[in-house]
């Protein structure tokens, strides 16, 4: 994944803006059959409705075959302008349904997700994959952990865990939450934030009120003083009640 994740920072700080640049490891890559487990996978778009936008792909291309990329060949009769792009994204449209079946079989099925600047992130990465990999592999005796990065920006970027492990029957609360601490304490541990694009919440709150500034928690317990002073939304998610 470093190699990709270097690809990805030098596409987040040329300026080109690509609508779409999202980086999948090896092991992501074949559970949704776009790779045989040897490579990672960049997703990477242009879009406008004002301009061609050939040049920035080109450019965005010379960027990644500059860091040992190589760039997807259109499938023959594969019926897609995307090739390999189009069958991962069919992949990923289904992946909720998978996911709720593979749920409905008492095994765990998990998502998480961090920002860190790009000096961080491979120290980040590993320390996600290996702490959240062992307490899997201790707690539910098997499973993988795959890792994509989702957002990129100049200054850094939004890696996305999954895990999905085997599970003993009546004891997935608990086997999720031994995962859960182990993977978040990792991302702290890091210097990741606690989340991302999903917000914070009841399940964050432990490793979040461990990383919240004194300032913003006063200033929000000040605004919800004020606007909210019943306490009636959302009571204890990030503050408890007075």
């Amino acid at each position: 994944l470093p190699g990709g994740a270097a690809a990805a920072r030098a596409l987040g700080q040329s300026g080109l803006l690509p609508a779409t640049c999202r980086l999948v490891d090896a092991t992501e890559a074949l559970v949704n059959r776009v790779g045989d487990g040897s490579a990672c996978l960049l997703l990477l778009g242009f879009e406008s409705a004002d301009h061609p936008v050939d040049a920035a792909l080109a450019r965005a291309l010379e960027l990644c075959a500059d860091h040992g990329g190589v760039a997807d060949a259109v499938r023959p009769g594969s019926g897609h302008r995307g090739g390999t792009a189009e069958v991962w994204r069919s992949a990923f449209v289904r992946l909720p349904y998978v996911r709720d079946a593979v749920a409905r079989l008492g095994h765990i099925v998990e998502t998480f997700e961090t920002a860190v600047t790009w000096d961080r992130f491979e120290e980040l990465w590993r320390a996600v994959s290996e702490r959240a990999g062992a307490a899997v592999a201790e707690v539910c005796g098997g499973g993988v952990v795959t890792c994509r990065i989702t957002h990129v920006y100049p200054d850094g970027c939004a890696p996305y865990f999954t895990v999905i492990a085997r599970s003993r029957h009546g004891d997935q609360r608990a086997q999720w939450a031994q995962v859960k601490a182990a993977a978040s304490e990792a991302i702290l541990g890091a210097g990741g934030t606690i989340t991302h694009h999903h917000a914070v919440g009841r399940d964050h709150r432990p490793w979040y009120d461990r990383q919240v500034p004194p300032l913003v928690a006063e200033a929000l317990a000040a605004a919800k003083r004020t606007l909210d002073p019943a306490w009636i939304l959302n009571p204890g998610v990030l503050l408890d009640p007075p």
